[in-house]
């Protein structure tokens, strides 16, 4: 199992998160499997980890019958009709927040013998290359060769400042206006990159880039910081709606808020599922609201 779980992976930290043992443990078993063997089955650097040809070879004879363990265990789940085990999610925060915290109580409650593992992560992972499960991201940021299932509509976005602020400096009329203003950026943890908002022009997309003294890497904040008056926050209406409703904010450069597909759960495109995402994705299903 340990050794199908790292070939699968090609590493040893996504298979040891998924087997819910230290990467230093299973390199350990690795190696005493290898001397039992008498033979390498891993190429091991300081980036990567590959099969040798005697490890291609092992793993054609072993690999099939370990599914076979792991088909006949999830069998007897869905006979016992008690989905089980770990299920390792990968997320955005904002969708942690806006979409995932309503759907997990329950899910969690339905299914009691379901562990689920989530990580919030701002970048965009490689959630194969990383042992998880499944992930949740808008949809325009997955790749074309996972399963999405829709988990909102699509969302609008909103610019908002607080009144104090607006009372400070004018409120912009078009976004070009946005060079005199102060505005919260946002920074993708994965490649460094800062966000350029989007606006609606003429039928099109249009790209700006901002400055602001507050530079985030985590979306909720920037809700935040609209609120304690630093500036402006480019956001999800329907995160921002409740205080707007409560004149705590206010939206400007309305006409230019662009439209974008809403949040998905994806998951990779494989033969077998395991009968913990499949309850998941069920789940979703009955109670998600595109």
């Amino acid at each position: 199992m340990a050794f199908c779980k790292v070939a699968q992976h090609r590493g040893f930290t996504a298979a040891a998160a998924e087997l819910e043992v230290s990467p230093s443990a299973l390199s350990q078993a690795i190696r005493q499997l290898e001397e039992r063997l008498g033979v390498r089955l891993l190429n091991r650097t300081t980036r990567s980890v590959s099969l040798t040809e005697a490890g291609e070879a092992y793993l054609a004879r072993v690999g099939p019958a370990v599914t076979q363990v792991i088909d006949a265990s999830e069998e007897m789940n869905v006979l016992q009709g008690r989905p089980a085990g770990t299920l390792r999610l990968n997320a955005a925060r904002i969708s942690v927040v806006m979409v995932l915290k309503p759907l997990l109580a329950g899910f969690l409650k339905e299914y009691p013998n379901i562990q689920v593992e989530l990580t919030n992560d701002e970048g965009f992972v490689d959630i194969v290359e990383q042992g998880f499960d499944a992930g949740v991201r808008l949809g325009e940021s997955m790749h074309q060769d996972m399963v999405a299932v829709p988990l909102t509509g699509p969302l609008a976005m909103v610019v908002v400042a607080s009144p104090e602020y607006l009372r400070r400096v004018p409120a912009p009329h078009h976004p070009n206006d946005l060079l005199q203003h102060n505005c919260v950026r946002f920074r993708f943890t994965g490649t460094g990159r800062i966000h350029k908002w989007e606006f609606q022009i003429d039928e099109r997309l249009v790209e700006y880039e901002v400055k602001g003294n507050l530079t985030i890497s985590d979306t909720t904040f920037g809700l935040d910081a609209a609120l304690e008056g630093i500036g402006l926050a480019y956001m999800f209406e329907a995160l921002a709606l409740p205080h707007i409703r409560a004149k705590q904010l206010k939206q400007v450069l309305t006409a230019y808020s662009p439209t974008f597909p809403g949040f998905y759960l994806y998951y990779p495109n494989r033969q077998h599922q395991s009968t913990k995402l499949k309850a998941l994705i069920d789940y979703v299903n009955q109670r998600a609201r595109p």
